[in-house]
């Protein structure tokens, strides 16, 4: 009798389907219907109420449904963690002038020659040292489009070359909510994603940069007109503490992270030492510093170009997206312990017992929830859930999965027009989005290069194979 009932608590591929569907009306009902964009935490509590329903309906018990949302909870802990503290990191080192100095240096290389080069690039450094996209579109992606109208450059262009910047930082940064999310559905360490993704980032950036050269060969010799980067350099200059010496603070973390120390020692370490440099150079007091690290900070230059940029972080502006986190990976917890990840992926077991074809699908579903939820969190989290069990199966180490959810999810967002990147990028850009979409070209290639690697079975790591990547059992070890 108690293997009988064991049996019974089955959900079917119909309701598991159900339970995807409905979140996916739900998005987009919230977003396009109602124009709620900010309340994505009450559609996923009610994607929560019901797959719990739908998995009780199947002869699960609450307390089985709790157990997936406390698992959920647990996978979620450690990036929501390291989370709180990339808004302290943040707030610390925009007043310790780590990101005023990236950001300085970044502009002083603008070259009216090599103009859509120049802006990816500077768009990359910007967007690397803040975490945010958004920020850096909003900041210099709009001096940036002034400059390229007074260039002759196609507005779609320089669009274009923006939004591959931008988006790169938030692919490529620890301070980024997406790296760390994608890093945490995978159960990848933090740094391991990062490094991962150089194999496919890298490469698409190279190769966007030198269309982006060609692009430019025939706007070269124009006059530039420099007044709007000017303004900024000069408001970073006069207000922050720009020199090489804020760069060392960025070198620590990178050495750490080839340590392969922990991320979330990594970020109280750097954040600890911005607080101390932000006291000694920015002459900010102890008490205040606290305060910042709490609450962010508040640029007040007068520049609104460069407050809008540095107003920023702070431990209590990551609590929206912490929230998310654990809600999202509750949800996805009820998914995998009531066993409708594995109904869903019974379904394509054939096409994912392979390395070919489970990259391939990643992709390609990870595209479809983002046309679909209009959300890149759910592109990264419902896709990266339901087929971390095959990357398992294959042995394959968690951060190309977390590489392939960034190599789909993240990239793509700004290229579909009614999900919330792509109206933000043409909302403050002022190109629509299927415009500037063809000149995207880290969008476009990044996924095209995940899925050469899953062809070729190149860079595709396993347990055991790669001496330079860490393995489930040296974190094992080290916990």
């Amino acid at each position: 009798m108690a293997e009988k009932a064991k049996k019974e608590k089955k959900v079917s591929f119909g309701g598991a389907l159900f339970v995807l569907l409905f979140l996916c009306v739900a998005m987009f009902t919230q977003i396009f219907v109602l124009h709620q964009d900010w309340v994505t935490h009450i559609t996923l509590l009610l994607g929560c109420l019901v797959a719990g329903i739908v998995a009780m309906l199947s002869g699960f018990t609450w307390a089985d449904v709790q157990a997936g949302i406390l698992h959920g909870c647990s996978i979620a802990m450690l990036p929501m963690l390291i989370l709180m503290l990339v808004g302290v990191l943040i707030a610390s080192w925009i007043p310790a002038g780590v990101i005023p100095t990236l950001i300085y240096y970044g502009l002083k290389i603008l070259s009216p020659n090599v103009f859509l080069v120049t802006v990816c690039f500077i768009c990359c450094v910007a967007s690397l040292a803040t975490g945010s996209s958004w920020t850096t579109g909003a900041t210099f992606g709009v001096a940036f489009m002034g400059i390229g109208i007074g260039l002759g450059i196609p507005p779609a262009m320089t669009a274009g070359a923006v939004v591959s910047g931008a988006i790169f930082g938030d692919k490529m940064s620890p301070l980024s909510d997406s790296t760390n999310l994608a890093a945490g559905v995978a159960e990848a360490d933090l740094f391991d994603h990062i490094k991962s993704m150089i194999y496919t980032t890298g490469p698409a950036l190279v190769i966007s940069l030198v269309i982006y050269a060609l692009l430019g060969l025939k706007f070269r010799g124009g006059a530039v007109d420099t007044s709007q980067i000017n303004t900024i350099l000069d408001g970073l200059k006069a207000n922050y503490f720009i020199s090489p010496v804020a760069l060392l603070l960025p070198a620590l973390v990178v050495f750490l992270a080839i340590k392969k120390v922990s991320g979330l020692a990594v970020m109280v370490i750097a954040s600890v030492a911005g607080a101390i440099f932000a006291i000694i150079f920015q002459g900010i007091g102890i008490g205040e510093m606290m305060s910042i690290l709490s609450n962010g900070f508040k640029s007040t230059t007068g520049v609104a170009s460069v407050d809008s940029l540095l107003s920023r972080g702070g431990l209590q502006s990551m609590m929206w997206t912490i929230s998310l986190g654990f809600i999202a990976l509750s949800f996805g917890g009820i998914l995998e312990k009531t066993g409708m990840l594995e109904a869903l992926l019974g379904k394509i077991s054939k096409v994912v017992n392979n390395v070919r074809g489970l990259i391939i699908t990643h992709v390609i579903s990870a595209l479809a929830v983002n046309l679909f939820s209009a959300s890149q969190y759910m592109a990264i989290i419902i896709p990266g859930r339901m087929l971390v069990p095959a990357y398992k199966k294959l042995n394959i180490l968690p951060q190309v999965c977390s590489r392939t959810c960034e190599d789909s999810a993240t990239v793509t967002s700004p290229l579909v027009p009614w999900g919330l990147c792509g109206v933000y990028f043409t909302g403050v850009l002022g190109v629509a989005t299927v415009a500037y979409l063809p000149y995207t070209y880290l969008a476009l290639i990044t996924p095209l290069v995940a899925i050469l690697y899953g062809l070729t079975n190149k860079f595709i790591w396993r347990e055991g194979e790669h001496p330079a990547v860490r393995t489930y059992h040296d974190a094992e070890v080290k916990a």
